[in-house]
């Protein structure tokens, strides 16, 4: 492994400008980079300078390439940028990682045009208020603000009503336990959730969150009180609007090809 990949940016572009300047030079020795790179490096790096510059490399040749490792470091760091580790748990000293709850208030609080939601379990009475209570207050002060919610609606155990009167059920519950804002969401469900029979009966259970088709969160989390505080649970927010656009999409279809249905019309 080159030694030049332990040095730091700011390092490899300075050590560049040194050798295109001619301030460094062959033979390259530690007194010429002790001003340039840290100590413990200088002899790993003028060895490695030296056999270049005996393999033929001038020092612009040189300096391109660190420039070449200096600009994949500042690509690499805006791809970390991006990324996000979030996680549900009692406090971990010295954890890296956003608290699940503070980042879905986070992306409530600054959606400007879209929030989607998708979850299989979802809380009811004073959690799901405090859950969704500020973003039900936000889409009512906004009336360009839509939301979209993609739910499982689970069929009780030994139940053979209809999938109508399910449905309808689920709707005056989800306006007087759930959702307490005066314009409410687009929701939507998977209809094999409430079928009678077992060999084609599934769930809707994927977790994410989609903010303006700009910012994405997948995550273990279902919007309950228990995975958002106490559960463990792990989850990736991304700022990356292709992602976000994809992911929309991905549901999208699945509504247009009428493999999720539509249970409540905003």
């Amino acid at each position: 492994m080159s030694s030049f990949l332990k040095l730091s940016r700011p390092a490899l572009i300075g050590l560049a400008a040194a050798l295109n300047t001619g301030r460094v030079h062959s033979p390259y020795s530690i007194p010429n980079l002790e001003s340039l790179i840290p100590k413990g490096l200088c002899q790993e790096i003028v060895e490695e300078l030296n056999r270049l510059s005996s393999l033929g490399a001038s020092p612009s040749h040189i300096a391109y390439t660190l420039n070449l490792l200096a600009a994949e470091r500042t690509i690499t760091q805006q791809v970390r940028d991006r990324v996000e580790l979030v996680w549900t748990e009692q406090e971990v000293a010295g954890s890296e990682s956003r608290d699940t709850a503070v980042v879905v208030r986070e992306l409530f609080n600054t959606a400007k045009r879209s929030v989607l939601i998708s979850s299989f379990a979802i809380d009811r009475g004073e959690k799901a208020r405090n859950l969704f209570e500020g973003l039900a207050k936000r889409m009512d002060a906004d009336s360009g603000l839509r939301v979209r919610m993609f739910l499982n609606i689970q069929r009780p155990h030994g139940n053979d009503e209809s999938e109508a009167i399910l449905l309808q059920r689920f709707a005056e519950t989800f306006r007087k336990e759930i959702w307490v804002g005066s314009r409410l969401p687009d929701v939507f469900y998977d209809p094999r959730s409430l079928a009678l029979g077992t060999e084609t009966k599934a769930c809707l259970h994927a977790k994410c969150v989609v903010v303006d088709e700009e910012r994405v969160f997948i995550t273990s989390a279902n919007f309950t009180e228990a995975a958002h505080e106490r559960n463990i649970e792990a989850g990736i927010l991304l700022a990356e609007p292709a992602l976000a656009k994809a992911v929309c999409l991905q549901f999208e279809t699945l509504v247009a090809r009428s493999k999720l249905k539509r249970a409540i019309r905003s």
